[in-house]
């Protein structure tokens, strides 16, 4: 009986230590996936805003750590087919596509330069705004919620396996895969990433929306040493921003500076934008990442435009029909013949009526300027050793003209002049310097 039972304990103990051996090979292929591809995923992660312990999970399951033909011949890790629309190269395998007489046949799938590319594509795949009614969802839900985020992608049908969550929230915590989850992204259009040590505590951030990296000063600081902190030349920050135009200005608390060119086209969900109240084309150009000339162009307004709260901004595609609506009393205010005199205590009249300024005349002559509409005053009377100088708004100026006249911000002018809003009135005295 002995002669049997050992051979067959041989046979068990040989079994086993396969096993383990396999596993242990997983464990270390899985492993080597994770630390050659993290990277890329924090990236993404802070790019789109999809969670990178997400993004390994699936590349992790999908590709077999690296190791599925798809993933080795066509660099795809998530198993993206060609659809209508791809252009590029093409690989076919057998997957799941059957002809008409129930024959599985051949699948095409994307086939990729390199792995990054396919990583960047699967965060665009997700983000399309054609698809928007499947995953748009997603990028609703908190990137640290690992487990929704798997359920949201099986429920939205990008996986037919019913395990696929399941599967995805094992590999995360086997792997620990949350901690590549860091920063977080607080949404999928602005993404926080780590400031480099050498830039100074007035940058609060490096921040991106629409694919283009730009910060934000928590303190007033020049372009001058912008360009320093962020190692870009003068020009280059100056030719990124319209805001910008020249090297001495100074740029003010919570102002968005691009340090990369802005795009033509907004890439996220939106299609349109609605005015709020106070806003300015330009404030619209900043916020999605727009050059201000291509939004204004595709809007047929002008760069300084007002428009109407309520309006509908158009984002990308082609130029809209008819153009929105702009604030009413702006370019055709000195048609009306109306005129409404000020407040006896100085307050701002209304938005959109023509006011004939009460102030009186200044005893000191205006200071010449190249551009004859505007008037430069100086007070009187002043209590420091410092001189300040008006402009005093004509019919149809903006704030961001004015700004960009005198080389400020519109974030500085509003701040020099105590403004909460982008509402001014023909006549009123804005302080300049």
């Amino acid at each position: 009986m002995l002669k049997f039972i050992l051979p067959l304990l041989a046979v068990v103990c040989l079994c086993s230590t396969t096993a383990q051996a396999e596993t242990s090979a997983k464990s270390s292929n899985q492993l080597a996936y994770i630390a050659k591809y993290k990277d890329i995923a924090m990236r993404e992660m802070q790019r789109a805003g999809i969670p990178a312990s997400i993004k390994l999970a699936q590349g992790l399951h999908e590709t077999g750590a690296g190791k599925s033909v798809l993933a080795r011949s066509a660099n795809n890790h998530f198993g993206i087919k060609c659809g209508g629309n791809w252009k590029g190269e093409e690989y076919y395998r057998e997957d799941d596509d059957y002809n008409s007489r129930g024959q599985l046949i051949k699948s095409c799938f994307r086939k990729y330069r390199n792995a990054e590319a396919s990583y960047v594509a699967h965060s665009e795949f997700l983000r399309n705004p054609a698809k928007a009614y499947r995953y748009g969802a997603l990028f609703r839900l908190d990137p640290r919620d690992y487990r929704a985020w798997a359920k949201g992608l099986r429920s939205s049908g990008y996986a037919t396996d019913p395990r696929y969550a399941d599967i995805l929230i094992a590999l995360i915590e086997r792997y620990n895969l949350t901690q590549y989850d860091r920063p977080f992204v607080t949404t999928p259009e602005e993404v926080t990433e780590p400031v480099r040590e050498e830039v100074s505590r007035a940058v609060t951030g490096i921040l991106r929306t629409n694919d283009v990296t730009y910060f934000v000063s928590e303190a007033p600081v020049s372009v001058d040493e912008i360009a320093k902190q962020v190692d870009l030349s003068v020009e280059r920050l100056l030719s990124y921003n319209e805001g910008l135009n020249k090297d001495g200005q100074q740029v003010g608390s919570g102002e968005r500076v691009f340090l990369k060119k802005k795009r033509r086209a907004y890439r996220g969900r939106e299609a349109y934008h609605t005015v709020k109240p106070g806003e300015n084309l330009y404030d619209i150009a900043q916020k999605y990442g727009l050059r201000l000339k291509i939004l204004a162009r595709r809007n047929r307004l002008e760069q300084d435009s007002d428009p109407a709260t309520g309006q509908r901004i158009k984002l990308r595609g082609s130029k809209v029909k008819k153009a929105p609506k702009v604030e009413s009393g702006r370019p055709a205010a000195t048609n009306t013949g109306t005129t409404t005199s000020t407040t006896n205590d100085g307050s701002t009249p209304p938005r959109g009526q023509v006011v004939a300024p009460r102030t009186p005349r200044p005893t000191v002559r205006p200071t010449p300027r190249t551009n004859p509409p505007t008037t430069i005053t100086r007070p009187t009377s002043t209590n420091t050793g410092s001189t300040s100088s008006f402009h005093s708004v004509k019919a149809g100026e903006t704030l961001y003209a004015i700004s960009r006249r005198y080389g400020l911000t519109v974030a500085a002018l509003k701040q020099l002049n105590g403004l909460s809003t982008n509402n001014i009135s023909v006549g009123q005295q804005l302080k300049v310097r």
